[in-house]
């Protein structure tokens, strides 16, 4: 997965523009009465790349709503943050349980005013317990398992169930 790095001193009005948006709608939705239709459209808007049939509790926090990808029949609880300059793509039948977060970007360690930015990629069928965090660059394979309160910092392979902190590896998925 290939790095992006984005230096914070130079100002880019698109970035800008959509972090206020993002965080804008953001603002909105955790203040819309949920399971409303209000609420779903500013879902909806926050989500520009996003499937059917997409459940998604607020409250959440989004950065960059429109580097987000989410497939159908997705399900996310409670308090979700994303982090998403390196992309976060979310896909078909994922399920994401209360309290994760994806973080997509960090700071260079010599130089903290550059965001180094790699994608995460949620394969189908994933299940991410409560309480998880996923860092840069990760895969999570297709089926897999992420115990409740992991962080996750490698790729998951498909069909397997990891946990802990580190998440490691426990066992696979027949």
């Amino acid at each position: 997965m290939e790095e992006v790095r984005i230096d914070l001193r130079i100002e880019s009005s698109e970035r800008k523009a959509e972090s206020k948006r993002s965080t804008q709608l953001c603002f909105k939705i955790n203040h819309t009465m949920p399971m409303t239709e209000e609420c779903t459209a500013l879902i909806k808007e926050l989500f520009p790349n996003m499937g059917e049939n997409v459940m998604i509790q607020p409250p959440l926090q989004v950065n960059l709503g429109n580097m987000v990808k989410i497939g159908s029949n997705v399900s996310i609880m409670y308090n979700l943050l994303c982090m998403s300059g390196g992309g976060i793509t979310i896909e078909d039948g994922a399920q994401i349980a209360a309290n994760c977060s994806l973080i997509s970007n960090n700071h260079d360690f010599k130089d903290r005013k550059i965001l180094t930015c790699k994608p995460i990629v949620i394969k189908k069928n994933v299940w991410i317990g409560a309480g998880s965090i996923i860092l840069p660059g990760v895969t999570i394979g297709e089926n897999a398992i992420v115990g409740a309160g992991s962080v996750v910092t490698k790729d998951v392979a498909a069909n397997t169930v990891v946990a802990g902190v580190p998440a490691k590896f426990i066992k696979n998925i027949d």
